[in-house]
């Protein structure tokens, strides 16, 4: 059953002190970790490695699998708090987190309606997009049409309303699994092939040029904060490969990014965690154009925390210590059943 094996940071967008005393003591926390989805190893790896922050923080820690006897074991150990560090699609799309609540026990991060917002991506741009967030513009088409009307046609309508080049990638998912950034035509019908290996509802969407930053929002007692953000400078696509294995990419924290962009790209993040009714921490992806917009990619309600992750690193870059802003999380998800009704 168990898993284990150029900016400084600015007060107005970074978490603040983790040093609550009104926030309550938790000393018990279960960590969810692997499953069976695609991301697997990476939410496995996660969960070791808060669980080593958590347990330095003086918290008793226990990581458990997802399995047919996890329900069994948390009803009997009741702990105070559950961390779902599950990534893919039970983890993020709201399943297990309605299964936590139907146990009634408190957990950290979304509840599970807005997570299956968020994890949905053409869900989650429709609201940013109604919270005037820009996003690039996107088209969802699923496996079936192209049997129904033929690839070619239905290709070559995306080409000529969009342009190239073009992303295409799942419309749920995670990890970079079965994205592809296409720039010339001939290439699309291999993307779609891989896309649709993930699942049966594809996203493209209009690719934009510039600086790719994850800013990071966590929620303090006085509201959501964004944390620095990480600039990913890959020599490629930044795939799943390129996320998770050191050596491709090479990342900056705080982004080098002007303090009038950065204050932007903070605050938009914490306008889509908010727009979202995202609750306890998020990461959103995004892509800074030239003349120094935010266009909003996707959302993610169970940020990576791997080594390589970048919740981790804007943490850490805000001089925060892991431990302490990790019990922080744990301490405030306190009482998240009696608020989902709202999430």
């Amino acid at each position: 059953m168990l898993a284990e094996d150029v900016v400084e940071p600015d007060a107005a967008t970074t978490a603040g002190s983790v040093a609550d005393s009104s926030l309550p003591e938790v000393q018990r926390v279960v960590i969810l970790a692997g499953g069976l989805s695609h991301e697997r190893d990476v939410s496995l790896r996660s969960g070791r490695r808060v669980a080593e922050s958590l347990r330095g923080a003086g918290l008793d820690v226990t990581v458990l699998d997802v399995d047919a006897s996890l329900l069994s074991t948390l009803a009997a150990e009741r702990p105070e708090v559950v961390w779902p560090l599950l990534h893919g699609a039970s983890g993020e799309d709201g399943s297990v987190r309605d299964v936590i609540e139907l146990l009634g026990l408190d957990y950290v991060g979304t509840g599970p309606r807005a997570s299956r917002g968020a994890w949905n991506k053409a869900i989650a741009k429709n609201v940013v997009l109604a919270a005037g967030i820009d996003t690039p513009d996107y088209v969802t088409l699923p496996q079936s049409l192209f049997r129904e009307l033929g690839a070619q046609p239905v290709l070559d309508a995306v080409v000529g309303r969009l342009g190239l080049p073009l992303v295409v990638k799942p419309n749920q998912g995670g990890s970079a699994l079965g994205v592809t950034l296409v720039t010339r035509a001939e290439d699309l019908p291999r993307a779609m092939v891989d896309c649709f290996s993930y699942g049966d509802l594809a996203l493209i969407e209009k690719a934009v040029q510039g600086v790719e930053v994850a800013v990071s929002v966590v929620d303090g007692t006085d509201g959501p904060r964004a944390l620095p953000a990480v600039e990913i400078e890959t020599d490629g696509p930044y795939d799943y490969d390129a996320r998770y294995n050191p050596g491709r990419t090479s990342y900056f924290t705080p982004a080098r990014l002007t303090s009038a962009v950065a204050a932007r790209v903070a605050q938009t993040a914490v306008d889509a965690h908010v727009a979202l009714g995202l609750r306890g921490l998020s990461r959103s992806d995004l892509i800074v154009d030239s003349e120094g917009v935010p266009h909003f990619l996707e959302v993610n309600v169970a940020p990576g925390m791997t080594e390589t992750s970048l919740f981790p690193q804007a943490a850490q870059a805000a001089g925060l210590d892991l431990g302490d802003l990790y019990r922080q999380i744990v301490s405030q998800s306190v009482g998240s059943p009696a608020r989902a009704a709202t999430a």
